[in-house]
């Protein structure tokens, strides 16, 4: 027979804890106690205070909430930091410690020995020349056959020697450089952290070794001269190798022969030719080589026939056919020789000029 507490038949069928377990959905643990918003006041805490039957607990977890917005304010600062340095620096970012290093340049005239030879025939002078043999524009700065270093591959070190022809070619062969006038496209062949360098070049030139524009390309005074012939001369090496390990170096060593005339002249007018020899020294680093760009860290130039006594920092006026030097050099220079650098100023060797 059933107790008193169990109901008539037993405890109902499926409820192995007895009847008890019907109300165990109901019943509050303690864990749901110290959750709860609401709380019951004690009947000594009622009758002292009058309060009223329940009080509202503070939230639990009121600290999770800051946590979060400090992490929310955190990543906007960050988002916020790198808009602001991709704006600044949009086409690449210098590394930690990264310093822009400056161009130097070395700009020499060269004085002829007696009167600048010409003719009307600016095929002849050339024949008659040691630039008998240069090769015409482009082709006379021929990529020398490359191999990968120890920690460039193949591709890297020819996407640095085809830079540096870029710079060479565009900077001494192109006729809209030479006259005067276009300036943008050596400029982009720059890094960025030098083209500020570049534009006080032609803003406010200066002979102070690093802000000359005849130290970065090839210009002439357009009233003073002009291209009698728009086939440039041209002959020179190209040479790349490792410096370190995140650096290639391309050594350039190119002699420009260009036939002017003066500005303005009636067809006929005689030609004369004029040498330019440039020692360029080229820097890449991986960035870089992703965009096409080189620092250009050593700029050497000899040109002539120049007078010493004009200035050459912003562009060069040569002197043309019969014309002669106010002053020269301490002795003969000759921009075909690969030997010797006049320190100031030079003369022009007889060997370099056409047999007139």
């Amino acid at each position: 027979m059933a107790g008193s507490a169990d109901p008539p038949g037993g405890a109902p069928e499926g409820t192995p804890g007895g009847g008890e377990d019907e109300y165990r959905s109901v019943v509050f643990d303690e864990t749901f106690v110290r959750a709860a918003r609401l709380q019951e006041f004690s009947a000594q805490e009622r009758i002292t205070d009058h309060a009223p039957a329940v009080r509202r607990r503070p939230p639990r977890y009121r600290g999770l909430s800051r946590q979060v917005l400090l992490l929310v304010v955190l990543i906007a600062m960050a988002f916020g930091t790198a808009i602001y340095m991709g704006v600044r620096h949009p086409s690449r970012a210098p590394g930690a410690g990264e310093v822009a290093e400056s161009l130097r340049m070395t700009v020499i005239p060269l004085a002829p020995e007696g009167k600048v030879p010409g003719t009307t025939d600016s095929e002849w002078l050339y024949d008659n020349s040691p630039a008998a043999q240069f090769r015409i524009g482009a082709e006379g700065v021929p990529l020398p056959a490359s191999r990968r270093t120890a920690h460039f591959s193949d591709g890297q070190v020819v996407t640095a020697l085809l830079t540096a022809k870029d710079y060479i070619v565009r900077s001494a062969l192109d006729p809209e450089v030479l006259t005067g006038g276009e300036t943008r496209s050596v400029r982009v062949l720059l890094g960025v952290d030098q083209q500020d360098q570049f534009d006080r070049s032609f803003t406010r030139p200066a002979p102070d070794g690093r802000h000359a524009p005849t130290g970065w390309l090839v210009r002439f005074d357009p009233s003073r001269a002009e291209l009698a012939d728009r086939r440039i001369r041209v002959q020179g090496t190209l040479q790349a190798s490792e410096a370190d390990s995140g650096t290639l170096e391309v050594t350039a060593d190119h002699t420009s022969v260009y036939a002017l005339r003066p500005a303005g002249a009636v067809p006929g007018a005689r030609v004369s030719l004029f040498t330019v020899r440039r020692e360029l020294h080229f820097r890449f680093d991986r960035e870089d080589l992703r965009l096409h760009q080189a620092q250009l860290v050593v700029s050497q130039v000899q040109a002539g026939p120049l007078s010493c006594a004009e200035d050459s920092t912003s562009r060069l006026r040569p002197l043309l056919a019969g014309g002669t030097a106010k002053e020269g050099g301490p002795a003969g220079t000759d921009p075909y020789a690969t030997d010797g650098t006049p320190a100031l100023c030079g003369s022009l060797a007889a060997a370099a000029q056409p047999r007139v």
